[in-house]
């Protein structure tokens, strides 16, 4: 324990050694970090210009695409340093830190999609009553209740996180500082602390996959008793997005986090853990995009006003 101060830095081994393959993957993740921003920032503006796009389904979307901004920035710039510049350095502090804000920003991610599984169920359940339930204030609420409940479910586990000690080795064969990597560095026994970001992990991923599953579950059940084919696709249309969403973020988190200690190949969770953090951002701005017609008609209002307000400019 006494030697628990040499360790000030850990040494990022991310996916290779070879110089010229690491330019060539900084020039892939940065451009997809690039598009990435972009299409989550249009839908943050889209949303927030387009009177149209005032409803609760668009409210909780726009607050996941800064959801989705804040998932990936926790991890992909510095990633880009190290690349950039060829070390792969992160001190102790600075690792701690990104794994609780991934973690937290994570865990907020599937509290809010429970949340946004629960408004697709009362509009298509219950539309009569959608716009006294949903209100500005209701929604406002679960929005913050998301946040607050990311941070409450990470409070103590972070606690023992930011205690723990490392003595060496420093290496860690990750891209980021993930929890399964960074427990295995420390110096002093971790079982509580890895049952403790289990019980988390398990607690917010499968509890909001419940919440997802009863949702949907319902909205099947009555998108199947509306007479009208139009009227089926229709419902079907505004729900076929969330739920690819669903599956892509929640397959790869429960593939990384609920599984028993020991049965991880760290190769492995490198890949998975590509796709939950570059290539699911960018996804998703995308997906609601192409299959949202009401959407597609504000994006299309929004390119053409800009393009008026260029010519006048001129």
């Amino acid at each position: 324990m006494d030697n628990s101060t040499l360790v000030t830095k850990f040494i990022l081994l991310g996916f290779t050694g070879n110089r010229r393959v690491e330019i060539l993957l900084f020039t892939i993740l940065f451009g997809t970090y690039l598009l990435t921003i972009l299409g989550n920032m249009v839908i943050i503006m889209i949303t927030l210009l387009n009177p149209k796009l005032y409803t609760p389904m668009y409210f909780f979307l726009r607050h996941f695409a800064v959801l989705e901004i804040g998932f990936t920035t926790t991890v992909i710039p510095k990633a880009l340093a190290n690349l950039a510049v060829g070390h792969k350095n992160i001190s102790v502090p600075g690792c701690l830190m990104q794994v609780y804000l991934y973690l937290v920003v994570g865990a907020t991610e599937f509290l809010l999609l429970a949340v946004m599984s629960i408004d697709r169920y009362v509009a298509i359940c219950n539309p009569l009553h959608y716009a006294a339930i949903m209100n500005s204030r209701t929604c406002s609420l679960l929005v913050l209740s998301s946040w607050a409940g990311g941070i409450l479910l990470l409070m103590a586990p972070a606690t023992a996180l930011f205690q723990l000690s490392f003595c060496g080795p420093n290496a860690m064969d990750h891209f980021f500082c993930d929890i399964g990597p960074v427990v295995k560095l420390a110096c002093i026994d971790t079982s509580v602390l890895e049952l403790m970001f289990l019980l988390v992990a398990t607690l917010c991923i499968l509890g909001t996959l419940a919440i997802n599953i009863v949702s949907y579950v319902n909205i099947i059940s009555t998108i199947i008793c509306i007479p009208s084919t139009a009227g089926r696709q229709k419902a079907f249309s505004t729900c076929a997005s969330h739920f690819i969403v669903i599956s892509i973020t929640y397959g790869s988190c429960i593939f990384m986090y609920v599984k028993p200690k020991g049965t991880s190949d760290l190769d492995i969770s490198k890949g998975v853990a590509v796709l939950n953090t570059v290539v699911s951002p960018l996804l998703n701005p995308y997906i609601y995009c192409l299959r949202n017609k009401q959407f597609q008609n504000a994006l299309r209002a929004g390119f053409r006003q800009s393009a008026a307000f260029s010519k006048n400019l001129r």
